[in-house]
């Protein structure tokens, strides 16, 4: 089973014991977090699509550290004027342990109905 939710701006595919990293997100290590933007659960055959979002579902997770990430580096440079700039940044990232995967109370992932095509 896999879900696609949304979280700080980014949208992230997800299954159990994956391990993503985010934007900081300030809670302590070991916390658990509630990812509730569900945007599509899928498993098998079966894929039920959220307008907006999966009514009910929501996707359990667990920080497990707090890390920066890969340096980027930023240049700037302009031909003929001796002007060359360079500068970088590492971000920081909570890295999250995704739990489970919950649809909602008793609902089940239904396939998506073919629309016909031309059809008049």
């Amino acid at each position: 089973m896999y879900a696609v939710v949304a979280f700080q701006g980014f949208q992230y595919r997800v299954s159990p014991d994956d391990r993503i990293q985010v934007p900081c997100y300030k809670a302590e290590v070991g916390d658990s977090v509630t990812l509730s933007d569900v945007l599509l659960v899928g498993g098998g055959d079966e894929v039920l699509i959220g307008r907006p979002t999966v009514a009910g579902a929501h996707v359990a997770a667990e920080v497990v550290s707090h890390l920066r990430g890969k340096k980027i580096i930023v240049a700037k440079y302009k031909k003929r004027k001796a002007y060359r700039r360079r500068n970088g940044y590492r971000s920081d990232l909570t890295e999250l342990r995704i739990l489970d995967i919950n649809v909602g109370s008793g609902r089940v992932a239904k396939p998506i109905a073919k629309e016909t095509e031309g059809g008049e």
